[in-house]
């Protein structure tokens, strides 16, 4: 197998945010992914203090069991953050005290693994799953989804300008079993730019996102998180393209409105503010940070504390 590596972006801004030095406080991280900010937690929270963290990917959770078997008190869950609710109840845990990271996106042993089907770089099977045990995969959505269902999460999860022009190419071309085949005929349906920008890039993060119904889950996840968290329990939510951090801005932005109810109520049914922002910009990575992780450029960290 090979070996899982992930570069953990903004990883002490994001672990700062939680404030859990000496803490004795619960913990989740959302997205274990190579353990980075897992690891920077449990060396900052107390032996009282404990961490709970979750991912779906197995070659994440095996990675990170054998990088923090040293720390008693953590506990890896393979599972999805969309039901942090429910395995938490398992475990008697009511209230997320200390706080919660997200770190979305797919990590770097994702993007360049040989057989996973993330990357545009190299050949392998259309895949592109963050869980084994998921049922949907790149190759059914390229090969069994209609051409209007293509153009709409093109544009939609891609923003791609040629969303129509590839869609019909790729219907036209089926069956397409690997990421370069998927990848000639996306080049063959656009225009040659000056951009640096890879022509697959933006149908590669669309077709991920569907596969992995990735900003649903995350406004799943985070509406049901907001009411386990304890007041002064904090949200750090790092983000990698628009999509995810405009999502991200405007589920924590309305979490802080005094009240949600439809106008045309008269008499407030909700539950009020529920967060207050901490930064009402989001936190970016650093100029070294980028000249160390180039992707790193993308990143965005923004952070609320319940009330």
């Amino acid at each position: 197998m090979q070996e899982f590596n992930h570069y953990s972006v903004m990883l002490n801004e994001a672990i700062d945010a939680l404030n859990c030095d000496n803490s004795d406080k619960i913990f989740v991280d959302a997205t274990l992914g190579g353990g980075g900010h897992s690891e920077l937690i449990l060396k900052k929270i107390s032996q009282k203090g404990r961490l709970i963290s979750f991912d779906v990917d197995i070659d994440a959770i095996n990675a990170s069991r054998e990088r923090l078997c040293e720390y008693k008190n953590l506990t890896i869950i393979h599972d999805s953050y969309t039901n942090i609710r429910e395995n938490l109840e398992k475990m008697g845990i009511k209230k997320i005290t200390g706080g919660i990271i997200y770190d979305l996106g797919a990590s770097y042993h994702q993007l360049t693994s040989q057989s996973r089907g993330f990357s545009f770089m190299k050949d392998s099977p259309l895949d592109m799953r963050f869980g084994e045990n998921s049922k949907l995969s790149a190759w059914d959505v390229v090969n069994k989804y209609k051409e209007s269902q293509l153009v709409e999460i093109f544009s939609k999860y891609g923003e791609e300008h040629y969303s129509k022009r590839i869609a019909r190419a790729i219907v036209n071309s089926r069956p397409i079993n690997t990421t370069l085949e998927l990848v000639d005929i996306i080049r063959k349906s656009t225009p040659k730019t000056n951009t640096k920008t890879h022509c697959a890039t933006r149908v590669f993060q669309a077709i991920r996102i569907e596969v992995n119904n990735e900003l649903l889950n995350f406004e799943k996840s985070l509406k049901d998180v907001v009411t386990l968290l304890d007041t002064g329990a904090i949200i750090s939510v790092i983000t990698f393209h628009s999509l995810e951090d405009r999502l991200a801005k405007t589920l924590l932005k309305n979490f802080s409105l005094n009240c949600r109810c439809d106008k045309s109520i008269p008499v407030c049914r909700c539950e009020g503010k529920l967060v207050e922002l901490v930064n009402k910009k989001p936190i970016c990575a650093s100029e070294e940070e980028i000249k160390l992780n180039p992707p790193s450029r993308s990143a965005k960290l923004r952070v609320a504390r319940r009330v």
